[in-house]
């Protein structure tokens, strides 16, 4: 199975006490990381909220979004900020030191009900059972759900790609093909205009066909692309394979799609006639459109 880098999963659970829902999505990138936002209460669970996702995921740019709902009569409880509160009394015992004509003192222009409008020094917290780990076993649950959801969507669209890069490494074969059958029509071609314009200076019938031969074999070596069409060959054949075995080919076929691209910019330099030319350059636009595609693949 090839899995693309984008997706999206959801899921979500309901009970008597709590409502959770888990939404993932992703899109490129060169490796795995998580953006996990959720509620305070679930900090201490972020390590196994990680493993759980490194078990599903192995590229992308994931973020995840984790949402509770309590249906407990009280799910919260004020904390009284003691330190805070003091902090806030010595600042203003320094304040009428420093200011005594505009201020009175502190202690009785200040009463607990106006303190404690201040920032911090009252603040909700969650009440949480440190103790029960039955919490996480509901959010694994759905995590992981979501988590297949995600996979499905995510091997969907791998499996779409997986097709359209069959179809042009198909294409990218035949384009081989075709360069394979020109180049000794190409040198044929060249060793007849050879020896026709050799004729148009000799006044006899007989032509060195030494000199020709060797003429011949130096246009051939400049222009020959043997070796690069056996290795373009070679490549379209791993990349089948690659696409065939799945798994996590992201980074194989990228490796894979430069040495295409070295290989038919080889075959552009040693172009021999036009139709090589043409040829060369669908096969870099082919291999650019491989190159892109593969940037989606896990």
């Amino acid at each position: 199975m090839i899995l693309s880098m984008t997706g999206f999963g959801r899921a979500e659970m309901t009970d008597e006490e709590k409502k959770l829902v888990v939404e993932m999505k992703s899109v490129n990138h060169r490796y795995a990381d998580f953006t996990i936002k959720m509620p305070r209460r679930f900090n201490k669970y972020e390590a196994g909220i990680r493993n759980i996702l490194k078990e599903y995921i192995q590229r992308g740019k994931v973020d995840v979004f984790i949402t509770y709902q309590s249906f407990k009569d009280s799910d919260v409880a004020v904390k009284y900020n003691r330190e805070v509160a003091r902090e806030y009394m010595k600042f203003f015992r320094d304040m009428q030191e420093e200011f005594p004509d505009v201020m009175g003192a502190p202690d009785r222009a200040l009463t607990p009900a106006i303190l404690g409008r201040f920032p911090e020094v009252f603040s909700l917290e969650e009440s949480v059972n440190e103790d029960d780990d039955s919490l996480f076993q509901a959010l694994e649950k759905v995590l992981r759900e979501a988590c297949e959801h995600f996979t499905e969507a995510r091997a969907l669209e791998g499996e779409n790609l997986r097709k359209d890069l069959l179809e042009k490494v198909d294409d990218m074969g035949a384009l081989v093909a075709e360069v394979e059958k020109k180049s000794p029509e190409i040198l044929e071609a060249y060793r007849k205009k050879l020896t026709d314009k050799v004729k148009e200076f000799l006044e006899r019938g007989d032509i060195e066909e030494g000199r020709i031969a060797a003429e011949v074999t130096i246009f051939a070596d400049k222009i020959c692309v043997d070796e690069e069409m056996v290795r373009l060959r070679s490549h379209i054949d791993q990349t089948r394979d690659i696409l065939t075995t799945g798994g996590a080919v992201g980074r194989k076929l990228d490796f894979i799609v430069q040495e295409m691209n070295r290989e038919a910019n080889t075959t552009l330099s040693k172009a021999g006639s036009n139709e090589i030319t043409d040829i060369g350059i669908e096969l870099k636009t082919l291999i650019e459109k491989i190159r892109e595609q593969i940037q989606n693949l896990e």
